[in-house]
């Protein structure tokens, strides 16, 4: 099984991009993108959403 995260808005980019083996891989990334951004003071408009989702041979 492997996974890849997409973007909601359909715009590949380097995070796009990638393939990984484990879905923590991937979410470890996505932590490391997000990991500056406080729930209170957080604007998400500025920042595209990201999903990760299994790869379907």
């Amino acid at each position: 099984m492997k996974f890849t995260i997409i973007r909601h808005d359909g715009i590949h980019d380097t995070i796009t991009n990638q393939e990984f083996d484990h879905y923590d891989d991937a979410y470890d990334l996505l932590e490391e993108i997000y990991a500056d951004l406080c729930c209170s003071d957080a604007d998400y408009e500025d920042r595209p959403y990201y999903e990760i989702v299994e790869i379907q041979d």
